[in-house]
């Protein structure tokens, strides 16, 4: 190995690593063993004030009175950890923040909900990291759980066929550019979930509509998996209705915490002794398929 290769090997070991960690949705049961543990042992956690809650529901984050001024908390096994509060203005400034402690050789474990590549902070961070030429920064991204998976698994098997999820946020793009890729969602015959549904949504079921029966299944559903921790006051909800029948359902409509699945015309609802359900088929196939 020559002497650069070296140089350039001892600086790596120097540095530690920016993990972008999906939680799911937050609470400690619903997130990977990987998630817990690289919270767990980071050097310094970067969360909103809702996830810290969460995460400290089991420990994965050391409970509030362990954590002294300037946010340093002392763990169960003695080390320390700064806990930082993530909020939407300052992203830009925690993204070069979080890039400095990687270089001093702290691993970073900056916390997103759901899984950071489903409209979470991944594209962020790697955006800062080209803005600010910090290609030396290790990045590793933890996945999580997103809304659309968790709220399906409370739902039976609604995207067992192709599926497809849509934001309806405008704040990147425009109503044209969504109405655009509702339309062809629609016509392709994807079982389509939208996010970010306090935006618009009458709007885009109305899209819908254009294109799908009024008799095919939705479910609006809030807080997946987060049980009655979450921010809706009546804790997680989900509500079975159809694409005529969706806008009638305002006050399910919750904020950052809905997602609104819509069916194709394959879907439907099944019920046995305990629930009903929704199961949208893989298509062709019946139980010799098997």
């Amino acid at each position: 190995m020559s002497a650069d290769e070296v140089s350039a090997a001892s600086a790596t070991a120097d540095l530690g690593t920016l993990y972008v960690v999906g939680i799911g949705p937050g609470l400690p049961h619903a997130m990977t063993q990987r998630a817990k543990d690289v919270v767990r042992t980071a050097d310094c956690v970067i969360a909103s004030n809702l996830y810290q809650r969460f995460l400290r529901r089991d420990g994965t984050l050391p409970p509030k009175e362990a954590v002294a001024d300037g946010g340093v908390a002392t763990r169960g096994d003695g080390g320390t950890q700064e806990i930082v509060r993530s909020s939407m203005g300052r992203q830009v400034e925690l993204a070069r923040e979080a890039f400095e402690r990687v270089r001093a050789g702290q691993d970073v474990a900056h916390v997103s909900g759901g899984d950071p590549n489903v409209y979470g902070k991944s594209d962020l961070l790697f955006l800062m990291a080209e803005e600010e030429g910090a290609t030396d920064v290790p990045i590793e991204v933890v996945p999580g759980v997103t809304a659309a998976l968790g709220g399906a698994a409370n739902l039976g098997a609604p995207l067992s066929n192709d599926f497809c999820t849509v934001s309806l946020s405008d704040k990147w793009r425009g109503w044209d550019e969504i109405e655009e890729k509702l339309r062809a969602a629609a016509i392709s015959g994807f079982v389509v979930v939208l996010y970010n549904c306090w935006r618009d949504y009458e709007r885009a079921i109305e899209v819908l509509r254009e294109e799908r029966a009024d008799d095919v299944p939705v479910a609006i559903f809030n807080d997946a998996s987060r049980g009655d921790a979450g921010r809706n006051l009546d804790g997680e909800t989900h509500t079975l209705t159809t694409l005529g029948e969706a806008t009638a359902h305002d006050e399910e409509v919750g904020g950052m915490g809905t997602s609104i699945l819509v069916g194709t015309h394959e879907t439907r609802v099944w019920r046995n002794d305990h629930s009903e359900y929704l199961v949208t088929p893989r298509g062709g196939r019946d139980v010799d398929d098997f």
